[in-house]
């Protein structure tokens, strides 16, 4: 945040805004990688994006910044293209190397320059209420917002999703925001963690590119245990589990079921023969 408290989208436009020095203090910053690496992770989440260990998928990253969303991307065995309207925030995300990502210089709000069909899923951190923003005399918020949507809606493939952690500034906003993603097509809605904690409340808009049986994921809540964490030192995403289950026994089949029900996802309810082994012989 600027130092007169005032929101960061309220002090100057964010290529100003995310200059050179703002660029590399954020991405060196311990505090702000961890929230960043929490909330990429949960984006990943809602994305509901089938296994890694079928393919790798590929992800657009909306407002990449320097990469900190791209590396938790890759660390979930995908890969990622990312665009920023920052020329200094990529050129310190290219200076970090990352083994599965590529970058663009792009604005937004002018439209996404991309082939049709091509994403897999899209992520967006703390970067969608720019476009609410008119920082030129040129700028009218609902075309760039609507113009944004609908080019988005062109490059992702069908059935696929799009989630915006983002921080409103007021209903209004949100009202602003989600009527042009419907209007470009999308379905879907907001998805509300933690909404009783001042401190720990985050809201993702989730968007569907295709299908109405597409069930809105539940936000978590104070009781849930899917949190995340992030450890700074070793620079790992990681579940708030201590060890993974060993693959196809009974407890990974039951963490893989909640993790699709936390999704949205249709699955048959549990029972003492999930993950059972057929016999051989009928």
């Amino acid at each position: 945040m600027a130092s007169s408290g005032r929101r960061p989208e309220h002090t100057a436009p964010p290529e100003m805004f995310y200059n050179e020095s703002e660029a590399i203090k954020y991405t060196s910053n311990s505090r702000m990688i961890a929230i960043q690496a929490q909330m990429s992770g949960r984006a990943l989440e809602l994305l509901a994006l089938p296994d890694a260990d079928d393919y790798p998928r590929l992800i657009l990253d909306l407002g990449c910044g320097s990469g900190l969303s791209g590396q938790v991307v890759e660390e979930m065995g995908h890969m990622w293209i990312g665009l920023d309207i920052s020329e200094a925030m990529l050129n310190v995300c290219r200076s970090r190397e990352l083994q599965s990502g590529d970058t663009l210089l792009a604005d937004l709000g002018e439209g996404l320059p991309l082939r049709a069909g091509l994403f897999d899923g899209a992520i967006s951190i703390s970067c969608i209420q720019w476009l609410c923003n008119a920082d030129k005399s040129t700028h009218s918020p609902v075309q760039r917002l609507y113009r944004f949507f609908s080019t988005l809606y062109s490059c992702l493939a069908r059935n696929t999703r799009a989630v915006f952690q983002f921080y409103p500034e007021n209903t209004s906003q949100i009202e602003l925001i989600t009527a042009q993603a419907m209007k470009a097509g999308f379905t879907g809605g907001l998805v509300v963690d933690y909404p009783n904690s001042t401190k720990a409340k985050k809201m993702f808009l989730v968007l569907f590119t295709g299908g109405s049986a597409n069930q809105l994921p539940k936000g978590l809540s104070d009781g849930n245990d899917s949190t995340v964490d992030y450890n700074a030192n070793r620079q790992t995403y990681r579940s708030s589990k201590p060890s993974k289950a060993p693959k196809k026994s009974r407890q990974w089949v039951l963490d893989k079921k909640e993790r699709h029900r936390r999704q949205g996802k249709n699955v048959r309810p549990d029972s003492k023969y999930t993950a059972r082994k057929r016999s051989s012989r009928f």
